[in-house]
This record gives structure tokens, sequence and C-alpha cells, in this order.
């Protein structure tokens, strides 16, 4: 049944007629009865009659308006609790990253809101391909996602909200032949055995663009979708690796270091993803704002 034609027959009840009713909702008393006939047409016995010159509601009519009010009372409540549960500043927001933006700051997103009044966090790990980001939206309030420069921009039905834009340099060794060099070049990587991700995952499409550049394909040999494997197997020998700037910069003992390409700059954007109602929650913002200033700090 129809709300709005409950609420029509409610108001017959107890405004005593078509024209009562039609004036309290500013349209005609022809537009009150068609909604009225609407709802007849819902249920089997009849629901109004005519008495002289006014139209009534029967015994099933008023049991049916009663039951209105109840239905009335219970949309009042669930919309007091759904306005609640939106105004909540502590209120669970779920998270998912992929892993090295997890890294970086699920911490700091914990201690920043750790004190009371802000927003309980439920945390996940997903490092998934770059088109099944968005899907994720469906199950997390917000979707922490990177793509690359110049890739399709993300689909129009999800939100997204820039983090920070990340430069992705070359890791080597500090042993190895162009350890001393400011930057490298595109020629310089030619014969270079390679650590590259899975296929499918965004860094892929940047290596790609280097082989593209250099004019012939790259020697990957290690495919490692997680950049701390990659770094013990670039620290170990003389394979090198596309590495993002920030979210996984290796560890200054590691024996790593990282080399811009100068003839080349390659970068990728990392961006909060969510549905756009999410954002209409208090909690929900709190979290964003916190990630974004988090975000601005590690780039400067």
């Amino acid at each position: 049944m129809d709300l709005h034609q409950l609420h029509l027959l409610r108001e017959l009840g107890e405004r005593g007629s078509l024209a009562a009713v039609a004036r309290s909702h500013y349209v005609s008393a022809s537009a009150v009865s068609q909604q009225l006939t609407a709802l007849q047409r819902t249920v089997e016995v009849p629901l109004t009659e005519r008495r002289g010159r006014n139209l009534v509601l029967t015994g099933a009519g008023q049991a049916l308006a009663s039951a209105a009010v109840d239905i009335s009372v219970a949309m009042s409540s669930a919309e007091q609790a759904v306005s609640r549960y939106v105004q909540d500043p502590t209120a669970t927001v779920s998270i998912s990253a992929f892993t090295s933006a997890g890294l970086t700051w699920f911490g700091p997103l914990l201690h920043a809101l750790s004190s009371g009044g802000n927003p309980r966090l439920v945390l996940h790990d997903r490092d998934v391909g770059q088109d099944a980001f968005p899907a994720l939206t469906a199950d997390y309030d917000l979707v922490i996602a990177h793509r690359l420069e110049h890739s399709r921009l993300w689909p129009d039905t999800i939100t997204a909200l820039p983090l920070v834009r990340e430069p992705l340099d070359i890791a080597m060794s500090d042993r190895h032949r162009l350890a001393q060099a400011p930057s490298v070049s595109v020629t310089d990587l030619l014969e270079e055995e390679w650590v590259s991700v899975q296929d499918g995952f965004p860094l892929e499409s940047a290596l790609q663009a280097i082989a593209v550049h250099a004019g012939k394909p790259l020697a990957v040999t290690h495919r490692i979708n997680e950049f701390f494997i990659a770094a013990a197997i670039v620290s170990a020998g003389s394979a090198i690796a596309l590495m993002p700037r920030h979210t996984a910069p290796p560890r200054s003992d590691s024996g790593i270091i990282l080399k811009p390409i100068h003839d080349l700059p390659l970068a990728r954007h990392v961006d909060i993803l969510c549905r756009p109602e999410a954002l209409h929650r208090t909690a929900v913002q709190k979290v964003v704002t916190t990630l974004q200033h988090h975000a601005s700090s590690d780039e400067r």
C-alpha cells in the first residue's frame, strides 16, 4: 500500500470531507479522490461510502485509517533513528585500503581518532585490480584506492575524493651500477631485470608505459604485488622495481634507494571512494577529513 494514500484516508476520516482534505494539501478534490480510488483497488472491501453529499469511511476504512496512524508513528520513529545515525559522530565507519595505504594511514588514523566522541573504526586490507576498487564501496563506507595517472577515471556513480598524487620511482640496491646517479632515464633501464606486479594490478600499466617509451619489452623476472616482498628481492640482487615514493618508502637501513625517471615522470592518484550517501554521515565526514589531513602532511 502507498503511504501517501494511507495518509489521505486517515485525513478523510479526521477532516470529514474530500474538500477539507484537498484544501489541507493544496490540491483539488478530484486529485484526492483519484488517490483514494487507487488505494481502494488494493483491498477487497469498501473503504469509503456516500452519506448524503459527503464521502465517509466504512468500518474497514476506519480500521485501515487507524492502522495508518500506527504506520505514521513507525515511519516517524524510523526517520528519527536514521537522523540520529547520520548525525552520530561516534558511529562505526568501515574502511578498506590497499596494503601500502593501510600501512601508511591506518595507524595515524586510529591514533587521531582514539579519544572519546570520535568514530569507531573497522579496518580491512583489500588489494585488488584497479577496476575492482569501485565495487568495494558496496561493502565498506570508505575505500582507499589507487589508479595510475592518465588512466580511466573512476565511474561517476561513486564519489572520489583525492588523497595524494604520488610519484613512482625506480627502486634499486644501493650497490647497483646506477646507485650514484641523481636520476635515471628509460635508456638506462633497458637491460635491467625487473620485479613487476601480477597481471591486472595498477602498476602494470606504468611498466608497460616504460616499455613503450623504450621501444622494447622489459625483462620481467619476478611478479610480486606486495611492495615489501619486492623490496626484499631488490635489496638481495640486481633486480629493480617501480615503487611509490610516499606510501611504501624503503627503510633507511634496507639497502634500497629510489631514483626518479627524469624523461618519463610516472605517478598514481590515491583517492577515497564511497557511495554518495555515505558522506551525509557526520562520522564518515570526520574520517575523510582526518585522512586528507594526514595525506597532505605526508605529501609535504
